[in-house]
Parts: structure tokens; C-alpha cells; sequence
């Protein structure tokens, strides 16, 4: 039995060790290298600023190119949060019916989610698909093309959590006079927090540092995104010089998907593993 204690202890020592190693020193070299004046920062080394200019850089990075970082986090604030919305919605809708309504269908419904996790996004015919619709460069497009891309994702994990749902539940609403439409908003859809949960913050941490995208689907300057802003201080013009602009800009991108993680780590694994055990 002691010797059972002494290997938790050891493994767990050890994984703290990792997970400091693999998150917390990135993250550091990342904040030094934020503080740090141009010629320090342009030798990108793990070492103390030698002279401290980290509110010098927040305030550039916050003024460059008329505070195109502000405008940035409107859209990517924007474009995650009706995104995600939309995911939520129509995921849980789609995975109840998937879990609850046998039909000859069925199958070809589950090919369709398998294949929108395995097949990769075509650009070309998705620009052509939003030029036909008028919407290609516009945020109401990007935001139908990110609920799109995350919309398997979230179906798999609504339908493995509805089978932990008691039918006889479905049966009790309807004999009490309850439609499709108030019985899975009034009875279901409440009982499917913890996993609404999960898909709002895995899927908004998604959207919110996709680059891929918005960098195909949403070009220039008033449309950008907040991972796009990294094209101030890192592109073909750019010198060196600039990476403790770049290192703050990304360190302000960082904090919102961080500060999300922290507080609802525990909701992201309760969703995952209640739909994986009792599905």
C-alpha cells in the first residue's frame, strides 16, 4: 500500500513537473519577452528585461493602425459568441433527434457528422458558396462558416449526453401536453448544461484563436480578427526589432481563451466524461 502512495506521488510530481515545463515556461518567455524593450526583445532570449517597457508596448499595440486590436476583439467577440450560439442550438436539437427518433435516415444523418469531422474544408468552393449568397467578406458569413466546420463536433457530444437522459422523462412531458418544440426546451435542453457548457468553451476558444478563416473567408483591415493582428508585427516588412509588439499582441490574444480555461475547467471534463460514461 506505501508503495502504491510513493508511485502516485512520484507520477504526480512528475506530471506537475511536465505541465509546468509545457504551459507556464512558454507563457513566461511570453511576458518577458512583452516587457522588454525593441533591442532586447529582438534576441529572443529566456532572460530578465533589462529595462522594463511593458505599459509602452500595450499602449502601441493598443494604438497601431487606429487601434485596429480594439476592432479586432469586437469582431472576433462578435463572430464567437454567435457562433457558438448557433452550434449550441442546433447541435443539441440534432443529437436529441439523432438519440431519440429512430429512423431509416439516421445512418445517413451519422455519415454526414463523421464526414464533417474527417473531410477538410474546401476553400475555393466555400468562397464560391458565399459569393452566391452574397455574404463572402462579411462577418455574418464567417460566422456561418466557423458553426458549420465545429457543427459534428458539437452534435457527438449532445447526442453520447442525451443518451444519459431517462426516456421516460420525454414520455411524462408529452402525456402532460407538452409539443416537440416545449418539450425539448423546457425539459431536455435544461438537463444538457453540463455539456452546453463544454461546447461553449471549447468551441469559443476554437473560433476565438482560429486564423485560418477569417484569413481566407473575412480579408482587410475593418473585418480582422484578433489572431489576424499578428500581421502588424510579424510579415515580410517587419523587422526584428518589433517582437516585444508582437509578444504583448499576443499575449493580450492569449488571456481571454486562458482566463476561460481556469474558471470552467471543471464543467469542459464533467461535459465530456457524463456523455462518454453513460452514453
Amino acid at each position: 500500500m506505501r508503495a502504491v502512495k510513493i508511485r502516485s506521488t512520484v507520477v504526480g510530481l512528475v506530471a506537475i513537473l511536465l505541465s509546468v515545463i509545457v504551459f507556464l515556461v512558454p507563457f513566461a518567455f511570453i511576458v518577458l519577452t512583452a516587457a522588454k524593450t525593441p533591442k532586447d526583445a529582438a534576441a529572443l532570449g529566456f532572460t530578465w528585461p533589462k529595462e522594463f517597457a511593458f505599459f509602452d508596448n500595450l499602449v502601441t499595440v493598443l494604438t497601431t493602425r487606429d487601434g485596429m486590436i480594439v476592432r479586432a476583439f469586437f469582431n472576433s467577440a462578435i463572430l464567437t459568441i454567435a457562433s457558438v450560439a448557433i452550434m449550441v442550438v442546433f447541435a443539441s436539437m440534432v443529437g436529441y433527434v439523432l438519440q431519440r427518433k429512430r429512423s431509416r435516415i439516421n445512418g445517413v444523418i451519422n455519415f454526414f457528422v463523421l464526414a464533417g469531422l474527417i473531410v477538410p474544408p474546401a476553400v475555393v468552393p466555400t468562397i464560391w458558396v458565399l459569393q452566391g449568397l452574397e455574404l463572402f467578406k462579411t462577418l455574418p458569413g464567417l460566422i456561418l462558416v466557423e458553426a458549420t466546420f465545429g457543427l459534428s463536433f458539437c452534435v457527438l457530444l449532445f447526442r453520447a449526453f442525451v443518451a444519459s437522459i431517462p426516456k421516460e422523462l420525454d414520455e411524462a412531458a408529452v402525456i402532460d401536453g407538452a409539443g416537440p418544440i416545449r418539450l425539448f426546451f423546457t425539459v431536455i435542453l435544461p438537463l444538457l448544461r453540463p455539456v452546453i457548457v463544454t461546447v461553449i468553451v471549447v468551441q469559443a476558444v476554437a473560433v476565438f484563436n482560429d486564423f485560418t478563416n477569417p484569413l481566407y473567408f473575412l480579408p482587410g483591415d475593418e473585418n480582422a480578427t484578433v489572431q489576424l493582428t499578428l500581421y502588424n508585427f510579424l510579415g515580410s516588412t517587419t523587422s526584428a526589432s518589433q517582437n516585444n509588439l508582437m509578444f504583448m499582441d499576443i499575449l493580450l490574444i492569449t488571456i481571454p481563451p486562458l482566463v476561460m480555461y481556469i474558471f470552467f475547467n471543471r464543467q469542459i471534463v464533467a461535459g465530456m466524461t457524463s456523455g462518454a460514461i453513460k452514453g
